[in-house]
């Protein structure tokens, strides 16, 4: 079968591989289509840990073609979606129930064989079943959409809670939408991108602010700011050292920030922990997708959470090496790949 390998730092090639089979307790999956995430473009550089050489691809959707001894809950023919985060379940953080903690953490995509590929292996715990009259490309936004939720639960929005979302991409369109589900009165998103913050928009921001050519932060607190005082909530989604700097400043006192975009490992950032405490703001990591992936399959699936306007162009697989290598193009969201 075809499929997208890193094999080390830069070197990511399509070619032909030995098609797997399912072990016990596990699926073959055709896949239908995989997103092509800003982490696959961290892996490509090294600036997040994998385990090459391995398929990459962890925002995937499929038709079951081959079920191994044990499955029970699943059949062949199922459209699903795969939940790529599995956790041990023995270690002390999967005790707790922090299982996106756990000390043995394995990705499908980044430590396991993914998506990029006409077949990825599935366990039937970490699968997820799909409408079959659901648009398949849809199905892809299963996994991002679950990473935000978890950061949508860290936030504790309130309803008329005023949030600032910063950065335009899939994560900042998507907390957009569930914003406003949480019951915010006021969505503000921020982004340079004229073409996605009219998107949002029409995905349910009250209001878009351009960072460029002025200074953001007054913009958004200052006394004849959109928010003046700042926001109750700030989710910083889009993984730029500028960007979360300016999320804690932008936080009204007594505010929560939620750092969901994701930054190449050794990145600093300035803060100054005075201002933390004197307004004892909350700061929170929000880290991939615990008991979310199924909450995210319903919304996508009922039409509560728009995907479709997110998809910016579909590929093929021998493609993918070359646009995860090389940034996103200028407005671009989402890329899909299809096999």
């Amino acid at each position: 079968m075809r499929a997208v390998r890193l094999e080390a730092v830069g070197q990511l090639f399509a070619r032909d591989i030995e098609k797997p089979s399912p072990g016990p307790g596990q699926m073959l999956v055709r896949i239908e289509a995989c997103g092509i995430c800003g982490t696959d473009r961290h892996l490509y550089l090294g600036e997040f840990p994998a385990a090459p050489p391995v398929t990459l691809g962890h925002e995937f959707s499929g038709i079951v073609a081959e079920i191994g001894e044990g499955v029970a809950d699943f059949r062949v023919g199922m459209r699903v979606t795969g939940d790529p985060n599995i956790a041990c379940g023995r270690c002390s953080q999967c005790r707790r129930g922090r299982v996106n903690l756990c000390e043995k953490l394995q990705a499908i995509g980044i430590h396991r064989d993914g998506g990029f590929a006409e077949y990825v292996i599935l366990p039937q715990n970490q699968a997820v079943e799909l409408p079959l009259d659901l648009d398949p490309l849809h199905g892809t936004f299963c996994e991002p959409l679950a990473c935000c939720l978890h950061g949508i639960d860290l936030a504790e929005i309130k309803t008329g809670d005023s949030v600032v979302v910063l950065g335009g991409g899939v994560i900042g369109l998507l907390v957009v939408q569930l914003a406003r589900l949480a019951g915010a009165s006021r969505v503000v998103l921020v982004t340079r991108h004229p073409e996605k913050r009219a998107l949002a928009e029409r995905l349910g921001a009250t209001a878009t602010l351009d960072p460029t050519g002025h200074d953001p932060i007054a913009a958004i607190n200052g006394a004849s700011g959109l928010l003046p005082g700042g926001a109750d909530v700030v989710i910083e989604c889009a993984g730029v050292r500028e960007t979360v700097e300016q999320s804690v400043r932008m936080a009204r006192t007594g505010g929560t920030v939620v750092i969901l975009g994701v930054m190449p490992q050794g990145t600093k950032i300035e803060i100054e922990p005075f201002d933390i405490l004197f307004r004892e703001l909350k700061i929170i990591g929000s880290f991939v997708n615990p008991f979310t992936h199924a909450r995210a399959a319903d919304l996508i699936a009922s039409g509560a959470i728009q995907v479709a306007p997110l998809i910016s162009r579909t590929i093929s697989l021998d493609e993918a090496p070359d646009a995860i290598g090389r940034p996103a193009r200028s407005g671009e969201i989402r890329v899909l790949v299809l096999p």
